[in-house]
Order: C-alpha cells, then structure tokens, then sequence
C-alpha cells in the first residue's frame, strides 16, 4: 500500500491506495477537489457536508450516464438523461436553499 497526502478544499487527507493507483486516486482527488471548490464557489451551498454531498450526487450522476450499454440507463436517450440530470439538480438546489419562515 501506498500513503499519499492530498488536499481536497483547503482540507488535508491521508489516504492509502494500492501500488501504482496513485495516479488514478490523485486524478480523483484533483476532480473532486475542483466540484467542491467550484459548489462552494458558486455560493449557492453552505457547508462542507452539504457541499461533498452535492459533489458526490453530481460525480455519480455523470457515472451513470456515461455507463455501458448494459448499464442502468442503456434504454435512456441522451436528450433523457440530460433532463433528468437538470430535473435533479432543479430538485436539490431548491432543497438546499434556505427556507425561510420554517415555523
């Protein structure tokens, strides 16, 4: 096993990866470390747990679109995909905007 020291905004993390996966994690590490930078950037989420949730809906997201044919949304056009992938974040921008007048 492999230690490396990365930085994902602003945070310092330790993290192990098998020999000669370095590269793939510090390519993983720089991706997500830019859609967390860029959420939080963009002002429209508070908090680092709100935000490495955001992140980490938004990574799977494009995953599953890009999936194989035999993947979950092999019978999905790519017109479909694109309107439920801005359905979503339609859904979870307006459930991370603050309510006001809760009670």
């Amino acid at each position: 096993m492999t230690e490396l020291n990365v930085t994902i905004m602003g945070s310092s993390y330790r993290l192990m990866c098998k020999e000669g996966e370095e590269r793939t994690l510090l390519e993983a590490v720089s991706y997500l470390d830019g859609k967390m930078c860029g959420l939080r950037d963009s002002g429209k989420v508070k908090g680092n747990d709100r935000i490495a949730v955001m992140a980490a809906l938004s990574v799977a997201a494009e995953f599953l679109s890009v999936k194989t044919p035999q993947g979950p949304l092999s019978e999905m056009s790519i017109l479909e995909v694109k309107q439920k992938l801005g359905d979503m974040h339609t859904v979870l921008d307006n459930a991370l905007t603050p309510q006001e007048n809760l009670f």
